[in-house]
């Protein structure tokens, strides 16, 4: 005896239920999370949803693969269609692999540093910035939790000089024009001892790779 299936959903060959409904979803650091949800929502991309990682993975990329494959293994009978809204993020090359042999696409260039700015125009400025130090405004927002104790500079200040010697400026990428930010990010390089510089980017090659799977 056949059973009647909804509309959106078929069984694989397998005789695995499976959806069918046109839903997209986007596997995101969670440090991107503002910025994915403010691109759907101007866009009203109602096909689309985001599930989110801990942004903390940050600090081991060697975990991100696994955590990666995992939300694609737990998610993928629900959607149609499955993007990974990371860059390489210090996996070297790791991410990419896993993602081509998963069939899901990700974000192209080194790590959100560069797709903000636009990967070609970060790449093109090369060497002249090889002593900047980045933020978002994710890391503006997040700056004690994710840099100052991680490095243990809260414990032992001394550190800062050894381990921002080589730095000079630092660069906020700003996604939105926020003067607290502005504030909070200038506040950053003052207690790492750098010079300051913002820089507007908005969302970069983050909406035009949004824009491409939306489509």
């Amino acid at each position: 005896m056949t059973r009647a299936l909804p509309d959106d959903q078929t069984l694989t060959e397998e005789g695995a239920l499976v959806a069918q409904n046109g839903k997209s979803l986007i596997l995101a650091c969670g440090a991107l999370a503002r910025e994915i949800i403010a691109v759907i929502d101007l866009n009203g991309w109602k096909h689309m949803d985001l599930k989110c990682l801990p942004a903390k993975l940050h600090l081991y990329p060697d975990q991100i693969s696994d955590a990666v494959e995992a939300a694609v293994t737990q998610h993928s009978q629900a959607y149609d269609q499955i993007f990974v809204a990371y860059a390489d993020c210090g996996t070297g090359g790791l991410l990419q692999a896993r993602c081509e042999a998963l069939g899901v696409k990700m974000i192209a260039g080194p790590h959100c540093y560069a797709f903000f700015d636009g990967n070609q125009t970060f790449a093109d400025r090369g060497d002249a910035e090889m002593a900047a130090f980045y933020l978002t405004d994710f890391l503006v927002k997040q700056f004690d939790a994710f840099v100052w104790k991680p490095m243990g500079l809260d414990r032992h200040p001394q550190l800062r000089d050894m381990l921002f010697g080589n730095y000079e400026t630092l660069i906020y990428l700003a996604q939105t024009e926020n003067p607290d930010l502005d504030r909070q990010a200038k506040a950053a390089a003052d207690r790492l001892g750098l010079a300051y510089e913002r820089r507007f980017t908005g969302y970069g090659d983050l909406a035009s790779h949004m824009k491409n799977w939306a489509s």
